[in-house]
C-alpha cells in the first residue's frame, strides 16, 4: 500500500513540474470582489468524454458509486494571457490528471459496483492556497459546483434508474459531496447507502441548516456520512479542509471514540474526539508532495483515499448489503 501511495505522489510531482500552457476558449465574469475571473466553457455531460464510467455490478447486488475527484490543477495561463483559476475538462491533459485519481479509487470503489465519475471545472490549488474561505467558496459555487450538480442530475436522470447509490469524494470532491447532500430531496436520500467525505469537513453550520446530514456511528448504518481527516498530530489540523468539523469516524475500526486501530500491522490510527481528526502513527508520509506549504505538512491529506482503501472496500460492500437487507 505504501508503494502505491508513493507512486501516486510521485505522479503528482511530475504533473506539477510539467504543467504547460495551451489555448483555451472561455468567458469572463466579475465576482463579488471585482476580481476578473476567466472561466472555461462548461462541460456537456451528455458527452461520454466528460465521464469515467465502469459497470461492474453484473448480478444486481451492488450499488452505484458517484465519485467526485479532488484538486489537480494549479493556476495556468491560456494562450490569450488570461490566468485560469479552474480546470478545463475540454483539455486532454486536465482529464488525464483527474483520471489518475479516479482510476485509483475505482480499483476498490467499483468492486462489484457501477461507478460514475465526472470531469469538472474544479477550482485550482492556488485558489485553496489563498486560505480565504470566502474566495474559495465563491469560486467553487460559481463554477465547480455548477458542474458537479449538472453531472449528478444527469446521472440521476439517465443512469441511476432507482438504484441505491453511494456518494464519495476526496478533498474538493469531499466538499462536493457535502454540497450535494444539501440538495437531495427525501426520495433521493432514501436510496443513498452512505456518503464518504474523505479529507474534508462537515461543519456545525452544515448540520444546523440540513439536520438530515447525520454522522455514521458504526460500520453498518445507512444514509449517514463517513467523514475523516488524517494528521500526525492534532496541531497539524488544517482549517481549510478539517476545521471546524462536526464529525469524524475511524475507517479502520469504525468507532467514533479514541479506541486505537491497527492498520496493515504497523500503522496505528486513533481518533481524537475533540479535534475530530485521525492521528496516524507509524506511517511514513515523506513521499507525499508538499502542496504550497499548506497540505501534506504534518497532515496526511494526500493519502486519504489510499491509506484506508482496503477497509473502505469492505465497508462499501457491508453498507450496501445492509441497505439492501432493509428493503
Amino acid at each position: 500500500m505504501n508503494e502505491k501511495i508513493s507512486i501516486i505522489a510521485a505522479t503528482i510531482i511530475c504533473i506539477v513540474i510539467s504543467l504547460l500552457t495551451c489555448a483555451c476558449t472561455g468567458n469572463t465574469e466579475p465576482d463579488a470582489v471585482k476580481e476578473t475571473v476567466y472561466v472555461p466553457l462548461a462541460p456537456d455531460y451528455t458527452d461520454p468524454l466528460m465521464w469515467h464510467i465502469i459497470k461492474n455490478d453484473s448480478n444486481g447486488s451492488g450499488a452505484d458509486v458517484f465519485y467526485i475527484p479532488s484538486t489537480w490543477e494549479f493556476d495556468w495561463t491560456s494562450a490569450d494571457g488570461a490566468i485560469r483559476h479552474y480546470a478545463d475538462p475540454s483539455r486532454a491533459d486536465h482529464r488525464a490528471d483527474m483520471s489518475i485519481e479516479i482510476e485509483g479509487v475505482a480499483e476498490y470503489m467499483a468492486d462489484g459496483n457501477d461507478f460514475y465519475s465526472p470531469f469538472y471545472r474544479h477550482i485550482t490549488l492556488d485558489s485553496w492556497a489563498t486560505l480565504n474561505e470566502d474566495t474559495i467558496s465563491r469560486r467553487y459555487h460559481d463554477v465547480a459546483f455548477q458542474d458537479v450538480k449538472a453531472a449528478f442530475d444527469l446521472y440521476l436522470d439517465k443512469h441511476n434508474a432507482g438504484r441505491p447509490f453511494i456518494l464519495a469524494g476526496f478533498s474538493q470532491g469531499g466538499k462536493s459531496v457535502v454540497e450535494l447532500l444539501k440538495t437531495l430531496d427525501e426520495n433521493t436520500r432514501s436510496r443513498m447507502v452512505a456518503a464518504y467525505v474523505m479529507g474534508y469537513k462537515v461543519t456545525p453550520d452544515d448540520i444546523a441548516s440540513h439536520p438530515y446530514i447525520t454522522a455514521a456511528s458504526d460500520s453498518i448504518d445507512t444514509g449517514t456520512v463517513i467523514c475523516y481527516n488524517s494528521v500526525s498530530d492534532v496541531k497539524y489540523t488544517k482549517p481549510v479542509v478539517a476545521a471546524p468539523n462536526a464529525m469524524c469516524i475511524n475507517p479502520v475500526n469504525w468507532k467514533t471514540d479514541a479506541t486505537p486501530a491497527l492498520l496493515d500491522d504497523t500503522i496505528t490510527v486513533t481518533l481524537d474526539p475533540r479535534a475530530k481528526v485521525l492521528v496516524v502513527e507509524g506511517y511514513d508520509g515523506s513521499s507525499l508532495p508538499n502542496i504550497l506549504d499548506i497540505l501534506n505538512t504534518g497532515d496526511y491529506h494526500g493519502a486519504e483515499p489510499w491509506l484506508y482503501s482496503e477497509p473502505l472496500r469492505k465497508n462499501f460492500k457491508l453498507r450496501i448489503k445492509t441497505w439492501r437487507s432493509k428493503q
